[in-house]
């Protein structure tokens, strides 16, 4: 698999800097280098790209700015000497959020962490009945209808079945998009579980084969709504 990328960095250090890191990575092909916002914008509406590396503070429009006009945007690692945008790209459901001076091995993690998702969409298809993810430098399969639930950890979550847990290198959002969104609800921001295993419904707890998960009481209506439902339409 090739991930398609472009740098975009008004500094000619950084863009060079970070052309030879990718030259480094076998799964990463540069496509293009933008030296602004502007000409990236320019570009994105002549080609498809898969992963853009994005400067923040640039000249006319920022990567920040640029990103909120676009429809469909490209996934992003941002590249900043600045923390302070840290909570936007959050938001922004950004892939990695890179502090320049960047050293190699943190810019490598950045890279895996877009192989392991584009990874991830790959595998899982609508019908698909699992998928592998990455556990301890081997892939472990994972059976959808297995899945009890998944807790969200920053940079990495933990999936639950009644027989095992695993934890790979993965955002909650990235295992979202790939899962069928007809049998999991989101009961919390730092959880996804599956409707057919809940088995208990307690305050604002749910009951998953022992387990206990926690429900947003932003969320609670709108989950126990969608529980209720299901579990009614099933019987």
């Amino acid at each position: 698999m090739k991930i398609r990328c472009v740098i975009t960095d008004d500094e000619p250090y950084a863009r060079k800097g970070l052309q030879g890191y990718i030259g480094q990575i076998d799964f990463l092909e540069l496509v293009t280098v933008c030296e602004s916002a502007v000409e990236l914008n320019a570009f994105l509406k002549q080609e498809q790209v898969d992963l853009l590396f994005l400067d923040i503070e640039m000249p006319y429009l920022s990567g920040i700015d640029l990103l909120k006009t676009l429809a469909n945007p490209p996934k992003v690692i941002f590249t900043t000497a600045y923390e302070k945008y840290a909570v936007q790209g959050y938001e922004l459901e950004v892939l990695d959020y890179l502090l320049k001076p960047i050293s190699f091995d943190r810019f490598l993690r950045a890279a895996n962490k877009a192989f392991d998702y584009f990874s991830l969409q790959q595998q899982v298809k609508p019908q698909q009945e699992y998928f592998f993810v990455k556990v301890d430098n081997k892939l472990e399969k994972v059976v959808i209808a297995d899945i009890l639930f998944a807790e969200g950890m920053e940079n990495y979550i933990v999936i639950y079945t009644k027989e095992k847990k695993l934890i790979t290198h993965l955002t909650l959002k990235m295992l979202q998009e790939r899962l069928p969104a007809d049998k999991f609800v989101q009961p919390h921001k730092s959880y996804l579980v599956a409707v057919d295993k809940i088995d208990a419904i307690e305050g604002n707890t749910l009951g998953l084969s022992g387990y206990q998960v926690p429900v947003s009481r932003y969320q609670k209506d709108e989950v126990m709504q969608r529980i209720l439902q299901d579990k009614i339409l099933k019987r």
